[in-house]
């Protein structure tokens, strides 16, 4: 059970990780021009949907990856959501 639980949680890092140059692009630079706003709010669903898959089978590596995506794609959602208001 440990491997298991250290390869999902590697696993987790790495794909969680991916989404951090985007934030940190869109948080430095203020543009989101290139950023679908579709693609992140399906995104962003889906994401906490596995979150609440995660919670419901308690797995550590589905809950942590899917709760720190979810907080960075929001993080994004939300400069798309304000670039679309004025």
């Amino acid at each position: 059970m440990f491997i298991t639980t250290t390869i999902g949680l590697i696993a987790a890092l790495l794909t969680t990780l991916s989404f951090v140059p985007q934030v940190i692009k869109v948080l430095r630079s203020d543009d989101v021009s290139g950023v679908s706003i579709a693609m992140y709010a399906l995104f962003s669903a889906g994401v906490a949907l596995w979150l609440v898959y995660g919670l419901l089978i308690w797995s550590l590596p589905v809950i942590l990856a899917n709760g720190v995506t979810l907080l960075l794609c929001l993080t994004i959602l939300r400069r798309l959501m304000r670039r679309l208001k004025g």
